[in-house]
């Protein structure tokens, strides 16, 4: 199942794609990476659709990456007697810890910690940007608030901070529990909620350690301004556009995505685009040709992923919104201009001889036009520094531990393959244009550049570099 492809695609799971057969049907049409949304559903449900990812990955040959996602602290307002109310603008509207049901002066606001950050002109935003309230007077349980932006609000509703640093862990009670059970399954990835700053990051991987990779969501803008050391302590990041669009004026979404691109190709870091992506395909077959130049945009500043959420969690067409998807995906590489817009933001290798064997091997394949590159990697580290160079041809992840391969299936061009360990450097050159010939990559007669580490099976000891023919064995 070679991608004709380079940028990967996450589907989330949901009614709408909860059997077995669906699941299969999603990964031969396109998806790379299933996200398990732990916001929805129980734990059995998520087992559930877990054995199927694997099932499915049994079926097609090919190493699947499974996101768990966390839900985070998300701040809700409480529940009103009548089940909603309309605020009208200019009205005085009271947020406290009074847990009864609101009406049309109050409501419960159940989170105690924020009350400490509130200050007098502090706006609040309610039901995803649509409400918008400006504190006027402030005590230590409650905020007497003038409303700027009315509307109707429900029960429940989302309740956002854009100017505060929030005094709250990334990580609730629920998180971690849903942790440990997402530990226990063999999830690949943890998306990491509500992320602020680099220390929620760092209270994951001491809950982790090195049993799954990190992807940090940025969702508030106060992430952006400690967007360095977060991306630095994390495995992968995602631009949750969602939540960064209501908190964010729409005009900035655009420019801190591609600078939050940018951070992550420097650092060699996956970095995933979320979020509304191709909405409208939730009811309808096809998507607007505006959701389709934001994929393309995405693929252009040179994702690693892109993703779906409702599209195919709950929407009516869940194989077609991966489908078209793909099909965008494609059509955007083979673009010259694709190659030009890549090739024109070049990125520094570190000096070591891993980035400095990784940086040659692209040019190489260029020079030579080889058809793949094929890197040795006992952790992975080789294929992400492969990766982050975007090289013009496909990368043929070989490693011994199916777990690995797995977390590479995220990886921007990326093929992962399990392999059993190499004796020598004669059987690491059979191996390879054996496994690149078999998968498709590459046929008989043609070139692949071949990078590993000797000795073989130490993390990081990237110091070979040679061109094979496919069909040689020396």
């Amino acid at each position: 199942m070679r991608r004709e492809r380079h940028a990967k695609i996450i589907a989330t799971l949901g009614p709408s794609s909860s059997t077995a057969e669906q699941i299969e049907m999603l990964a031969r049409t396109g998806a790379d990476v299933f996200r398990l949304n732990f916001s929805h559903g129980s734990h059995e449900d998520h087992r559930a659709r877990y054995n199927m990812i694997r099932a499915a990955e049994e079926k097609t040959g090919r190493p699947i990456s499974i996101i768990m996602d966390l839900q985070g602290p998300k701040l809700r307002v409480g529940t009103f007697a009548q089940g909603k109310v309309t605020l009208e603008n200019g009205q005085d509207f009271c947020l406290d810890m009074d847990k009864t049901p609101g009406d049309k002066t109050r409501v419960c606001l159940p989170h105690p910690e924020i009350f400490a950050v509130l200050k007098v002109g502090t706006e609040l935003l309610m039901d995803d940007g649509k409400i918008k309230v400006r504190v006027i007077a402030r005590g230590e349980n409650h905020a007497m608030t003038t409303v700027v932006v009315g509307g109707t609000l429900s029960n429940n509703k989302g309740l956002n901070v854009p100017g505060e640093v929030l005094p709250i862990s990334a990580l609730t009670e629920k998180d971690r529990k849903d942790l440990m059970f997402g530990l226990s399954l063999g999830v690949d990835w943890v998306a990491l909620s509500f992320v602020q700053r680099a220390e929620d990051v760092a209270e994951a991987r001491a809950l982790t350690g090195n049993q799954v990779g990190i992807i940090s969501k940025l969702e508030k803008p106060q992430a952006i301004t400690a967007l360095h050391d977060i991306v630095n302590l994390s495995d992968a990041v995602m631009v949750a556009r969602g939540d960064l669009g209501v908190e964010c004026p729409p005009e900035v979404v655009p420019i801190l995505q591609k600078k939050i691109l940018s951070v992550c190709r420097q650092q060699g870091k996956p970095v995933v685009v979320a979020t509304q992506m191709l909405e409208s395909m939730i009811n309808a077959p096809t998507p607007t040709r505006a959701e389709a130049s934001d994929v393309a945009t995405a693929v252009y500043d040179g994702a690693d992923a892109v993703m779906l959420s409702a599209e195919t969690a709950a929407g009516q067409y869940p194989v077609e919104a991966v489908s078209i998807m793909s099909k965008i995906i494609a059509s955007v590489e083979h673009d010259e201009t694709y190659r030009q817009i890549i090739n024109s933001h070049p990125f520094k290798p570190e000096n070591t001889a891993a980035d400095a064997i990784c940086a040659a091997a692209s040019q190489v394949a260029s020079t030579v036009e080889a058809k793949a590159i094929v890197t040795f990697t006992s952790s992975g580290s080789t294929a992400f520094r492969q990766a982050r160079q975007r090289p013009p041809v496909p990368i043929l992840g070989l490693t011994p531990d199916v777990r690995v391969a797995r977390r590479l299936a995220l990886v921007w061009g990326i093929h992962a393959v399990t392999a059993e360990g190499v004796r020598d450097f004669g059987d690491m050159v059979q191996k390879a244009t054996r496994l690149a010939e078999r998968d498709q990559l590459a046929q008989a007669g043609d070139k692949a550049v071949i990078i590993a580490g000797v000795p073989f099976g130490t993390p990081g000891s990237t110091n070979v570099l040679r061109i094979a023919e496919i069909g040689d064995n020396l």
